[in-house]
Order: structure tokens, then sequence, then C-alpha cells
């Protein structure tokens, strides 16, 4: 009995880097009650891998990955398994399927299965591999999809039940004996292998157009991991419809011009065959004949190994395709016509309607000097065949051309044996090879025979090689000349060498005493730029011990003392409350005056800080932001309004003004006594403004000129605005109301702020 495997799902944890700085003790008491959990999460997270309950998890598992062995659980359903496979199918849940290697027996197509096993990366796409499964029930197969022949041929598809549709091209058996059948689908070719009835004959489905359910599963090139072909394995009869056969036997319709077969036919249909008749020029059984008759020749592909003699007329159908902006009958079939066979006869043909992309697929004669040779073997099955291809290159005065001829190994000999400068005349087929534009551009002679082959006249004596051999007499006997030259002459040259040594060693001295010089100079101006670093991060340390100090004594002196006064107030408001209640309201009161400045204080000394605002958020924002922070609680309604682009302020400038607008909306909250409160922020050009207006209980100008402020009253505010160069105003009467505008110069603020930053960077 199989064991079941159990799953146990964790939440994901994300763990935070812990804060820089703790404000009070409180932190540290938080901490120490979360770090129990926190290290058993982490445990939690360090337990062995949960299997993979999904086909598609294991599909998108990386290689390196998948080598990883991961355990997998999966449910699904059967989708092919043939009896070839020595126990191996295609599985597919509801997110994908996937090819399954095991050792035992196949399960049935339709069966449902529990499998267990690991990831693998397969030879094209991950797989499970030491599968063991049982059965649970039987199931119908997921419905086929329909898919782009793009995506199809990718290998994208690659152990997944797809449908296609398309035309037959050919039909024959595979190794196994299965039927084979081609299906074209837009210009691409899938392998289908489809369960079909006895009584249908395979041949009869050529040129029909079909409908195929099935699993598309991949061909490849195991080294390198590379798909070669798309296959599609039917499981039923009833997933491989024949939606239209062929409409007529082609055999019976009128045969085309072999000349005509690429015009314009208004009766062409798409793919349907196309019926040609003609003579037999060239064949190479199993592989492809040529056809020839008054009006021209034509190139037929065709897998029948029938031999037909040259002469023969035969009937022939194929599909059109077109190779090279040639014309090509492929997966053709042919019949020979019951005449004698009467031998083609070859003509000659000017070169310059070969030029012109004339003559292709015809029986001809050319005459060209033998300028190079070259032999190869061939290897051919079905019928088997065993030669070597011998490969002329021949010149004439207006084209350079090829000559090929596949012989057996045994009649050879007449080929190699032709001189190379030796004036031949090739009769055989024009293969031609032309552009878009009808052009030649290569042309290769096939040559039935070695007796296609004729030698006009041999090269004279006076040939390349026997020139090359002169020319290497002839230097020789100047090299002799020579020698006794170079020996006179040893001396002086070593006399030259020894002088041109001393003077290289001497130009490499200097060039590495400048260098050293260089080195020298470089290593001096990297120790001053360090030591200038180092001073530098010597001001920056002075300056962060500094800020942590003030704020130490900032919170010593106002947070602490606040708390130890409400302390105070709370014990002597419970000993109150204890002798008589209603005398315990006034130090609670106290207590909370004490309350509300600790919060002033605290908010005081945050705004001191950096504001985070600002790095998340641009001024408009911010000043929003901090609005509604400060007036949440109060009955005041703040308005905020922005006129032009104010996103790209410098951030000194940024900075200031939501100090000074954070101060301002303070001051309304605290003493105006307002209902609405108005911040507008404006740009133009090179100025910013900000002004922040209440409906409040305005100020007495005599309070405003006594006012000496504190670090963020209005005195705070207009050196703010003094430091940078711009212009504080301050509008204001008893029952009107306060207005505060600033107006910064952005060039001169900066400018200002820079100088200011250096100044103290030095001290």
């Amino acid at each position: 009995m199989a064991c079941r495997s159990v799953r146990i799902e964790c939440p994901a944890i994300k763990l935070y880097p812990a804060p820089r700085f703790l404000l009070s003790g409180a932190f540290a008491a938080i901490a120490s009650l979360l770090l129990p959990g926190v290290a058993a999460l982490v445990r939690a997270q360090n337990a062995p891998a949960m299997p993979l309950t999904k086909a598609a998890q294991v599909l998108a598992l990386p290689v390196e990955r998948a080598r990883e062995k991961l355990p997998v659980s999966i449910r699904g359903v059967v989708t092919a398994a043939e009896p070839d496979w020595q126990g191996r199918f295609f599985i597919q849940d509801d997110s994908a399927g996937i090819f399954v290697h095991t050792l035992g027996n196949a399960p049935a197509i339709g069966d449902r299965l529990e499998l267990t096993g690991l990831s693998s990366p397969g030879a094209f796409a991950p797989v499970i591999s030491s599968a063991h499964w049982w059965k649970i029930g039987t199931a119908p197969l997921p419905p086929a999809r329909q898919v782009p022949i793009e995506r199809l041929m990718a290998g994208v598809e690659d152990s997944q039940r797809v449908e296609i549709a398309g035309v037959v091209r050919s039909t024959s058996f595979a190794v196994t004996r299965k039927v084979l059948v081609e299906v074209s689908v837009g210009g691409y070719r899938v392998r289908v292998f489809p369960k079909l009835p006895p009584e249908v004959n395979p041949e009869a489905l050529i040129a029909a157009k079909v409908r195929a359910r099935g699993t598309a599963a991949t061909s490849f090139n195991t080294a390198r991991r590379q798909l070669t072909a798309v296959n599609l394995f039917v499981p039923t009869a009833d997933d491989f419809v024949i939606e239209q056969p062929e409409s007529h036997s082609p055999f019976e319709q009128p045969p085309v011009p072999l000349g005509d077969v690429a015009r314009y036919r208004s009766g062409a249909q798409i793919g349907e065959r196309v019926h040609v008749q003609g003579t037999v020029t060239f064949q190479r059984p199993g592989l492809d004949l040529f056809l020839q008759d008054e009006t021209g020749g034509l190139h037929i592909e065709s897998l029948q190994a029938q031999p037909l003699e040259p002469g023969r007329r035969v009937d022939a159908v194929g599909f059109l395709e077109f190779i090279n902006f040639q014309p090509v009958l492929r997966d053709a079939v042919f019949r020979p016509v019951q005449e004698t066979p009467q031998p083609p006869v070859a003509r000659a043909v000017p070169v310059s309607e070969l030029r012109s992309g004339l003559h292709p697929g015809e029986l001809i004669v050319l005459r060209g000097k033998i300028l190079d040779r070259s032999a190869r073997s061939v290897q051919r099955g079905a019928p088997a065949f065993s030669g070597v291809r011998t490969i002329f290159t021949l010149q004439t005065p207006e084209l350079t051309f090829s000559a090929e001829c596949e012989e057996p190994l045994a009649a050879t000999a007449a080929l190699t044996s032709v001189p190379l400068g030796s004036l031949v005349e090739v009769r055989g087929i024009a293969t031609i090879e032309t552009g878009d534009d009808g052009k030649l551009r290569s042309l290769t002679v096939l040559l039935p025979d070695a007796h296609a082959l004729r030698i006009v006249s041999t090269p004279s004596w006076f040939t390349a090689e026997r020139l090359t051999i002169g020319l290497l007499i002839v230097t020789g006997l100047f090299a002799s000349v020579a020698a006794w030259s170079l020996t006179v002459s040893k001396k002086n040259a070593m006399l030259g060498f020894l002088v041109a040594d001393r003077e290289k060693a001497q130009r490499e001295l200097q060039q590495a005493h400048d260098h050293l010089e260089q080195r020298v100079k470089e290593r001096t101006e990297q120790l001053k730029v360090e030591m200038t670093v180092r001073k530098a991060a010597e001001v920056e340390f002075h300056a962060v011990l500094t800020e942590r100090t003030r704020l130490a004594r900032e919170l010593h002196d106002t947070l602490e003392q606040a708390l130890t006064g409400i302390a105070l107030q709370l014990d002597t408001a419970l000993k109150l409350f204890r002798r008589n209640p209603a005398d315990a309201g006034q130090p609670l009161e106290l207590a909370r005056g004490f309350l509300r400045q600790s919060q002033l204080e605290l908010r005081r000394s945050i705004w001191d800080l950096r504001s985070r605002e600002l790095e998340q958020f641009d001024l408009s924002e911010a000043l929003a932001i901090a609005s509604r922070q400060i007036t949440a609680g109060a009955n005041i309604r703040c308005e905020i309004e922005t006129r032009g682009v104010c996103r790209e302020l410098p951030e000194v400038i940024e900075e200031n003004l939501l100090r000074i607008g954070q101060e301002a909306l303070t001051n309304v909250v605290k003493h105006s006594g307002a209902t609405l409160a108005t911040v507008k922020l404006e740009r133009q050009a090179d100025l910013v403004s900000l002004e922040v207006k209440d409906n409040g209980a305005g100020l007495d100008p005599e309070l405003v000129a006594r006012q000496s402020g504190g670090h963020f009253g209005l005195l705070g505010m207009s050196e703010r605005v003094k430091r940078l160069g711009g212009r504080f105003e301050l509008s204001s009467a008893p029952g009107e109301g306060t207005t505060i505008r600033v107006t910064l110069s952005l060039a001169a603020a900066v400018a200002r702020a820079e100088k200011a930053e250096i100044a103290t960077t030095i001290v």
C-alpha cells in the first residue's frame, strides 16, 4: 500500500531590519516579547521542503532547480500512454500536463491517478521521475485547447492537450508500425499519430482537411536540449476528425503544363494537389525526380522508391511550394504511363537565358573549363544508396557554375581522372537559385551519370602545377645565390642587432623611470584624497555624535521632566480622591496640561529630525499630510492650493518650506481659534512662495513686535527665511485672522545653503 504524504502549509514570513534608534525603553520591552515568536517562525522556514502539488510548478522549475530532485505529489488524468513507452506516460491536472518516468506498468488513457515522484530536468522540459502511482478512478480527458501553431512549434505546449487543424501532406508507418500522418498547419508540419479505424486507408487521407486533438510531445536533440520536431499523440479515433476529404482524385483532373504550374490559375484552391505529366529526365529514387515537357521542366520531391528510366512518361500529383523562389511539387506521388521510354534530348541554351532565370529543371548542355574538383561520400536509405558525390566548379566567359554527379565508388574513377583546366561539356538538369527579382544567383547542373561529362579538350602542358614547380626551382637558385650574401653580412647584422638591443634597453629604462614617476604622483594624489575623505568622515561622525547628544539632552529636559510632573500630580490626585473626590480635579487638570505640553515638545523634537514625507512625496503632498496630522482632533478645516510646477524644487528649499508650514499650522491650532486655514504653494520661474492664512482671532501688533520666539516661533520662521535670503511677511489684526507669507529665490537659497554647509563642514 502506498503512503500518502501530508502537506503542511506555513504563511510566508517577511522579516524587516530593526530600527536604528530606540527613543524609549518601551521598544525594548516589545522586542523581548516578539523575539521568541520570530525565532520559531525562522525555524519553520528551515523545515524540509514541501512537495510540489501542481504540474505547472514542476514545469516552471529552472534546469538547476529541477536537478535537486524536489518531491512532487499531484493528481491528474492520463492523457497519453503508448505500448512501446515502457511504462512512461503523460498526465495532466488542472494546471498543466507533464511527462512521467516510471519503471512499472503504464496506466490506461483516462485513468485518474494519485502520483508521487521527484523533479527532473528531462531532456527538453522538466519531467517527473522515479514516480509511483495508484489509480483512484477514471475521468474524461481534459478539453484540448486551440493554440497558435507558432506557440506549438516553439515547444511551449509540450505535454499539453491541444487541438490543431490542417491539411494532410503525407502518411507512412513509423518504426513501431504506428500510422504517422504529417499535417501542414500554417506553413509548419506536425507529426500526428492517430488511432485510425481498420477500414480507413491512410493513403486516402492525403490532401484531406483534418482536425486532431491530442497530447503534444517534442522530438529533441538530447545532447543540446534542442527541439527538432513536434508530435501529437491522438488517444482515440474520435479525436481525429476528417473534416473534408480530398474532393476528387487529382489524377482524374487534366494535367497542368509544367511551365504553367506557378502561373495564375483562376480555379486554384488552397491545399489542393496539382496534377502534372511529363518525361523523366533525372531521378534519385526515394528523394526526388525531374520531369520535362514542351513548356519546361519541374522539380518533384517524392518518397516513392520506384525506379524510373529516363524518358519514361509519368503522371505525378503533389503540393506546390516555392524553394529559393522556384516552384517545387512536394510530398508527390507518381505512376508511370504505359509508353515506350524515349531517351530525353538535352539542348544547348545560351548563358544569357540562364542568367535571366530561364530553363529551371530542364535537361541542358553547357560547356566550361574545370577550375576545381571535390568529392564527398553519400549515404542514403529507402532505397539504400552508398557512393560518392563529385562536384566540379566550371567556368564560362559569362558564368561560373557547379556540376554534381552521384555514382557508386567503383564508377568514380572516370570523373576523378579528368585533369583540371580541361574544357568539358556537361549534360544534366539545371537547378537554379534565383532572387525575388527572378535573376540567377547560382546554377548547379545535376549529371545523371559519369558519361554525362565529356572532355572537349585537355589543358596545355603549361599548367598551373608545372608553373608552380618552375617557380620553386628558380626560387631555389636565387636562394643559393643569396646564401653567401647572408653569410658575409652576418657579423654586420649581429653588430647592428646589439646596438639596436642596447638602444631598446635604454628606451625601456627611460620608460620605466617615467612610469615610476607617474605612479608616485598618482599614489600621492590618491593618499591626499584618502586623507580628505577620512577627515570628512571624522567631521560627519562628530556631527552625528553632537546631534545624538542634543536629542538625549532635549528628551531629558522636556519629556522626562513632564512625565515626572504628571506622575506627581497623579499621586496627589489619588491622595485627594481618597479623602474627597472633588478635590482631585485640580491635580488632574495640571496632569492634563503637563501631558499636552509633553505632546507638543515631543512633536517638536520629531519635527526637528528629517521629515520622511519629503522622501516619499513632493512638497505639496508633504504639506497635505502634515496639515492632516496637525489639525487632527481640532475643529479646523485645512485647504491646500498649489500653483505652478513644484515637483522639482531643491531639497533645502523643500525642507525649510515644510518646517515653516508645519510651525505656522501649529500656531493656528494653538492660538488662533480659527475654523479655516488655507495653505498656498506657488512656483513662478525662479521664485517660490508659501502662504498660510487663517480666519482666527488674529495677533496684537505690539505682541508681535515683542515676540522673542522659541525654536519654532515666529522668530524661528523668520530666521529660516533669512538664512535662505528670502522675504518673510506677517500681516494680522485682532479679529481678522493672520497671514504668513514666505518668498524665496531658488538660486539664492541654494547658494546660501551650500555656503552654510561648507562652513559647517570646515568647523
